[in-house]
């Protein structure tokens, strides 16, 4: 799978507790297993974890573009708890880094409405706080399948399959949608997937 991790809006501007800490310069990392805040019963948790470059100059509208190759099978889509896990830091001068927020992408949000293999999807996702509660901020990115893939119907993680550690009060699945037009500088290769699904627009906030 294909993911390019292409911006975040909206982000909270920490309160500055030094003289170097005030400016934002956000990256973001992204792993197929759960970080330690949210671990799911028996997972196994070694896995690649992938980052950005630090933008240094977006502030609370950063942007990157960077794209990842991450190698996934047929399993992993076919699993209902499947997600890939996203999370958001600043990194500071002085005291290294602080994270912002974090997200889940279900497996069912790649594979729904990526068919062909080759066509691409553009979501948007909610940043959680560390608690699980709303955050502040949205990233976008998108994905795309490649190589043969059996069609495959995952289901969403149900929260009694996920196991929760102090930090977590809930670890909960953030749902996300794809947009309606690409950005201005945005990742185009295949097809863009754009219709909305019916009913509410699948994005809790």
């Amino acid at each position: 799978m294909e993911i390019a991790v292409i911006s975040a809006q909206g982000l909270k501007k920490h309160s500055p507790s030094t003289l170097f800490s005030h400016r934002l310069r956000s990256f973001i990392t992204l792993s197929t297993a759960p970080p330690y805040s949210c671990r799911l019963a028996n997972e196994d948790k070694r896995s690649h974890l992938y980052k950005t470059k630090v933008d240094d100059e977006g502030g609370i509208n950063p942007t990157w573009g960077d794209k990842f190759q991450l190698p996934i099978d047929a399993t992993f889509l076919c699993q209902r708890h499947s997600c890939l896990y996203l999370q958001l830091y600043t990194k500071r001068l002085m005291m290294g880094q602080t994270r912002l927020g974090w997200c889940q992408i279900p497996a069912a949000d790649v594979v729904d409405g990526l068919l062909p293999v080759g066509s691409v999807r553009h979501l948007s996702y909610r940043l959680r706080e560390g608690d699980g509660s709303r955050g502040q901020g949205v990233v976008n990115i998108a994905v795309k399948l490649e190589g043969s893939f059996p069609v495959v119907c995952p289901q969403r993680p149900l929260i009694s399959d996920l196991t929760l550690l102090p930090e977590m009060g809930l670890c909960q699945t953030v749902i996300g949608f794809p947009v309606t037009m690409l950005p201005a500088n945005g990742w185009v290769s295949g097809e863009c997937q754009s219709s909305i699904w019916s009913g509410q627009l699948g994005i809790r906030f």
